[in-house]
């Protein structure tokens, strides 16, 4: 039996009903405790020891032997303080910790001993306070080891002890405290995942030995500023890797005090599905105060009393530095806050190497498999290994991961090799290099203690490739609750006692029964599950093969129903065997497999990752042909594709083309940021040389293209995509370029004054930035000192340096709508922090009232809504007068408080009950337009930009500008004209040098697709028979009341409910090279840099414009006469329209997603944020509606019963959908 389907002890189930009832306290530190009493060697040496070699002052686990009184005290102390869970006191009571004082025969003793002092304590307490409860917790530290990482600079395979050394350890621990009679265990202090999962693993053994379990509580510690534990891990890598312990509680402790603490269990309360627990320091250290830290019990009450108010944790307590005192100030504050209920998370497959990888399943979220760590797959890697060039070894793993792949296959299946050893070693090396430890590994190999040897060395969640029902039933098993007991998921193969599954009904049949002996025996989680259904080699002239791939396809379609939460996998490079040596061919069979496979289902497969050729970009003729074979279309498939074949022999691959040293070649100022970001030192002097040359003075540098490429660095760190030795690294190579700047700048002197200082970023998820850009142009023109932390800015980064400038002034900027939400976080985490400082905010999406209804209460200081770049500097000017201040706040939150006032009692606008609204829809009488002449995906690869240049849309380039008037009328305006003039000539010579030296490269993409209505959705087909499915697109319906307007529309309305429509989908983007060219700028003339991101935007949607008329005259088709003027596209005279997601007619962002995935839009260089932002900012996207009557319109008053529909087609809760349409909702959130 799994010992997770074990009963829980009685402890355990009154622990279980308290969490539900209220917030549950652990007690606080037993160390500073002790510390304080100032015990001396003769305290911890009693009679019984005071012969023992060696100092035993500071073995405090001791004191259970000889000074007992002492450790019972402290509990009791903590209990009448209000803890319900008592520590016992055995940190170190294994015996790896025990060696360093020579008494690691006295495991057993101390533990038991520890349990007991605790328990006379418990006990004493409860017969004084009859109807209360309170709780042993077996303390479990995390010894003095690590497995992740080596002592040995020059042996980073080298380690102190073994998975085994640790298991037995802890094992040994365990059976006492369980045996001695704790109520709990608890494993915490972690900062090696891979210490804490051999812990599990004795943990899980002795629960199973016994027949039942106790609750296992696990505290991981989060080190330092970069957000992660000493091994690497983040936040969520470091659950995902323990959730298969299936623990009471996941949470944090020591380290760090609870203001550091906080993200990190915020993120917990997000991502755990289970209480959540929180036990800090008493702040940072501090060696002059009394116990060590800083906080004094209503410090750190304060603070965790924001956790428990904002509903984050379920368990509180204290670690270094806490008393009786914190706890009693703790409970105080928090026990009228009701516990944080524990949420429901999105079922998926929760990977982790040293960051989290979520395989929910689904359009979008195919992950490649590398495949050429293998011996039995690359020769390269074979001799590498066997040439024991280790390090060369990882470089291919490096590559692969380059390549696009996001889990690593590991396979040393080879005659004469060591298969342990070699797996052991490479995966240890693997571990202390983080751009490949971020990955998830998978451990392959036909033999299981190869497998094991794997799991062993792994902190995160790996994959076991592969266990079957080939050595029968009871083997089969054993070996998944092994992986379940390592914490790994596991590929099933579809193979039993009969042999490998060949035909569509022996796959599904096997892969079924495996799937119920796995859950129903082995206790293993669905979401654990991959089924490889044997992708088999077509092509081989043998006719039983013709449906290899269809039935493996179809299999997996069959299996994802039949067995629900398990994915699916396959290793893709045999499909193709049959064509070895002809690489072109072999990628073209891979991705035609892999672009039917992932739609009928397929989660990952083992690849290739430089291998793939882009499934619309394959030779026509050749994907028809292996799309036969494939798909087994006709019987001669092979043949045809035979013959064919020889034509593309060698013809080179992009794997081919060494892209080493590409960096080179790009300006000197990418350069220095590249040489930074990836610690190379070899050029830095040469090219700090360059740069100073070429700039004029050597502080240009350091301020310019140095302290641009450190700001990345120190963003990425910030967001733990860098760690620590490769900031270092980074830090060597700024120290080398500024030593050789020191000489140049010894007679130059700078300084000067200011008017004041700003601090001004884009938010999270936001990537547009010329205003932002404008608004720091403009003060820099007035003499004030701007620091810029760009776009997508994480809150806490705003607050930090927030918190470390102090600056005059902070402004936040954004362009789209989820924009405000992250505005509002980024003003609630200010105010938390403390700070006040006027705060200004601007953007397309903001406005003043929404500045004073939405955002100014989640704020202290004054909150300014400065709606033009020139209102700036007055605002900031007032702001700093003496004399000024006091009036303009007055005034600013009188009319704050009279908006919201007017807001409250405004009277709602009518809002028309869904039912009724899609009684009136939009109705259309124009017949649907014909099919496309070319249906499916056209990529554009290359868009001319003068062609484009002749139809842009002027009249927004000036309102960048705030140059208020029409293009071309604004030049005849007595205000604006002469400026407006002067820019635009300015204008069209940037954009002249811009096409001429070729700064701009535009791309798109088309899709045109069979598509019906249904209901308010619209789904497309990949075929005219609209039998296959491949996407569908979600639409809202205006439920506002309108005068004159009867109808309450929706988009959907413009696509017919029989056959014979379509639908079409579009991005399109100006590139990141202009983004980069513009960004050159940014120091030496942001006059030109702004300019250039203007034009970049007027570029993006005059190929938007040119796509369209593309797609109107040729690949649809409908007006193949089309011969519009400029005048006439600019507006809009043509046959149909081309909304936006986000933009008033599908307010809603997140349809981007479905748009990206169906155009694999990725592809243009062009990516979506978390908040569906598009990055480069230079870039739109939008559908295609045919219909001569399509007009554009706007959607508002979503009522209640809308946002409850939606929620249910788009899979959301509602509180996620009032989230997304809170800028039209039709009621009060």
């Amino acid at each position: 039996m799994s010992s997770q389907r074990l009963p829980l002890n009685p402890a355990g189930e009154r622990l279980e009903a308290l969490l539900r009832q209220r917030i549950v306290y652990l007690d606080g530190a037993m160390g500073t405790m002790i510390q304080q009493l100032k015990l001396q060697e003769q305290d911890y040496r009693g009679d019984r020891f005071k012969d023992h070699p060696g100092q035993l002052k500071g073995n405090n686990d001791l004191l259970v032997i000889t000074k007992p009184a002492v450790v019972r005290d402290i509990h009791r102390a903590y209990l009448d303080a209000g803890a319900d869970i008592l520590e016992t006191n055995t940190f170190n009571g294994t015996s790896i910790a025990m060696e360093d004082y020579a008494m690691t025969h006295l495991v057993r003793e101390l533990n038991t001993e520890a349990v007991k002092v605790a328990r006379q304590a418990v006990d004493a307490f409860k017969a004084a306070n009859p109807g209360k409860d309170a709780f042993v917790a077996g303390a479990i530290g995390p010894t003095n080891k690590t497995l992740s990482m080596s002592r040995d600079v020059n042996d980073s395979a080298k380690r102190d002890v073994t998975f085994d050394q640790v298991r037995d350890a802890y094992r040994e621990q365990v059976d006492a405290l369980i045996d001695a009679g704790a109520d709990l265990l608890l494993c915490e202090t972690v900062f090696d995942t891979l210490v804490l999962k051999a812990a599990l693993f004795a943990i899980d053994e002795a629960f199973e030995a016994r027949g039942a379990r106790l609750p296992v509580m696990i505290s991981g510690t989060i080190t330092d500023a970069s957000g992660r534990t000493l091994t690497g891990q983040t936040t969520e890598a470091f659950w995902n890797s323990v959730r298969h312990a299936q623990p009471i509680s996941i949470g944090m402790n020591c380290a760090l005090g609870g203001e550091q603490m906080r993200p990190h269990i915020a993120e917990l309360a997000k991502k755990a599905e289970i209480y959540v627990s929180c036990y800090p320091n008493a702040g940072l250290p501090n060696p002059l105060s009394p116990t060590g830290f800083p906080e004094g019990p209503e410090d750190t009450a304060a603070i965790l009393e924001t956790f428990a108010r904002d509903g984050l944790v379920n368990i509180l307590g204290g670690c270094c530095g806490t008393t009786p005192g914190h706890i009693a100030a703790i409970r105080r504050r928090t026990e009228k806050y009701p516990p944080r209920v524990p949420g429901e998370v999105r079922p998926a497959l929760r990977l982790a190497g040293l960051e989290a990888l979520n395989i929910v399943g689904g359009p979008g979220t195919f992950v490649n498999v590398g495949e050429r760590t293998n011996v039995a797959g690359s020769r390269i890697f074979k001799g590498h290994i066997e040439k024991n060039d280790y390090r060369a070894a990882l470089a291919v793993a490096k590559q692969q991961i380059d390549a696009g792949a996001t889990v690593i296959d590991i396979n040393f299946d080879a005659g004469l090799l060591n298969g342990t050893a070699a797996m052991t070693k490479y995966l240890n090396m693997a571990a202390t290099e983080p751009d490949i430890a971020r990955v998830p590994f998978m451990i392959d190999s036909s033999n299981f203690d190869i497998v094991e040897a794997g799991l062993r060395c792994v902190q995160g969640k790996a994959i076991v490739n592969s266990i079957s029902l080939k050595e029968g039933h009871e083997e089969f098993v054993r070996r998944a609750r092994l992986c379940r007991r390592y914490g790994a998921a596991m590929i099933v193969m579809a193979f039993d006692e009969q042999g490998q599954a060949a035909t569509l009904a022996d796959k599904v049949r096997i892969c079924v029964r495996a799937y119920g002996i796995l859950t129903e025996e082995a206790g293993v989680d669905p979401q654990d599950i991959i089924f490889d259904g044997n992708i088999l080699t077509v092509g081989t002239g043998m006719p039983e093969h013709n449906r290899y791939a269809l039935d493996f396809i179809e299999a997996v379609t069959e299996i994802k129903r039949l067995c629900p939460g398990a994915r699916t996998s396959g290793g893709l490079s045999n499909v193709s065997f049959s064509f070895q040596g002809n690489n072109k061919v072999r990628e073209a069979i891979h991705s035609v497999f892999l672009y039917h496979a992932i739609k009928a289902g397929l989660d990952m497969a083992i690849v290739n990752a430089g291998m793939l050729e882009v499934y619309s970009e394959i030779d026509p003729e050749l994907r028809d042909r292996v799309e036969d074979l494939v798909l087994c279309r006709r019987p001669d498939a092979t043949e045809r594709l035979l013959e064919i074949a020889p034509r593309f022999a060698g013809q080179k691959t992009e794997t081919d083309q060494s892209k080493k040293n590409e960096w080179r070649s790009l300006p000197v100022e990418k350069r220095l940021e590249h040489a930074l970001v990836k610690g190379v030192d070899e050029h830095a002097v040469a090219d700090t040389e360059e740069a100073r040359v070429k700039l004029g003075r050597p502080l240009l540098v350091i301020e310019g293209p140095l302290m641009d490429g450190m700001r990345v660095v120190g963003q990425l760190f910030g967001e733990g995509k860098m760690f620590l030795p490769q900031v270092v690294k980074s830090a060597k190579v700024m120290k080398t370029a500024v030593a050789h700047l020191e000489p140049f700048m010894a007679a130059e002197k700078v300084g000067g004054s200011t008017q004041g200082s700003f601090l001004i970023a884009t938010v999270r998820g936001d990537v547009h930035d010329i205003g932002k850009n404008i608004v720091g142009v403009v003060l820099a023109c007035n003499n004030y000192a701007v620091t810029d932390l760009g776009v997508m800015t994480p809150t806490e980064r705003i607050v930090a340096k927030a918190l470390e400038l102090k600056p005059d002034f902070i402004g936040l900027s954004g362009l789209i709508t989820p924009s405000l939400d992250e505005m509002v976080n980024v003003a609630s985490e200010l105010k938390r922090a403390g700070i006040s400082t006027p705060l200004l905010i601007g953007g397309a999406t903001t406005s003043k009232e929404h500045t004073a209804i939405k955002l100014a209460e989640h704020y202290d200081g004054p909150m300014v809504h400065v709606g033009d770049a020139s209102l700036v500097t007055t605002v900031c000017s007032d702001l700093l007068n003496p004399a000024k201040r006091d009036g303009f706040i007055d005034d600013l939150r009188t009319e704050q408080a009279e908006m919201r006032e007017a807001y409250e009692k405004q009277q709602p606008a009518v809002v028309i009950p869904l039912a009724e609204a899609r009684k009136r829809p939009l109705i259309t009488t124009a017949p649907v337009q014909p099919a496309p002449r070319k249906p499916g995906v056209t990529l554009f690869e290359r868009i001319d930009p003068a062609a484009v240049a002749e139809i842009i849309d002027w009249t927004p380039f000036f309102v960048t500008w705030s140059l208020k008037g029409g293009f071309p009328q604004i030049f005849k305006s007595a205000k604006y004209g002469a400026e407006a003039r002067k820019t635009f000539d300015a204008g069209r010579a940037e954009l002249d040098n811009i096409i001429r030296n070729n700064r701009v490269h535009l791309r798109g993409v088309a899709g045109l697709w069979a598509a019906r209505r249904v209901g308010d959705d619209v789904e497309v087909f990949a075929d005219e028979a609209q039998a296959q499915k491949i996407g569908r697109f979600h639409f809202l319906r205006d439920q506002r009341q309108r005068p004159k307007v009867d109808t309450c529309r929706s988009l959907a309305d413009l696509v017919s409910t029989g056959p014979g429509d379509h639908l079409g989908a579009f991005a399109v983007t100006a590139g990141q090279e202009v983004e980069d060219y513009a960004a050159s700028f940014k120091q030496t003339d942001p006059y030109r840099q702004i300019m250039i991101q203007a034009l970049a935007d007027r570029l993006a949607e005059g190929c938007a414009e040119w796509l369209h008329r593309e797609v109107r005259k040729e690949l649809w088709g409908y007006a193949p006469d089309e011969a519009l003027t400029v005048e006439e596209l600019v507006d809009e005279k043509y046959a149909g329209r081309r909304p936006a997601a986000g933009y008033p007619a599908c307010p809603e962002h997140t349809e981007k997603a479905e748009i990206w995935r169906l155009l694999n839009a990725d592809r243009l260089g062009c990516t979506l944020t978390e908040t569906f932002a598009m990055n480069p900012a230079a870039s739109v996207s939008g559908l295609y509606f045919g219909n001569p009557q399509s007009i554009y319109f706007d959607v508002d008053n979503v009522g209640r019963d809308q946002v409850e529909d939606y929620a249910a087609r788009k899979g959301w809760t509602i509180e996620q959908t009032e989230r997304w349409l809170r800028p039209v909702l039709g009621y009060k959130t």
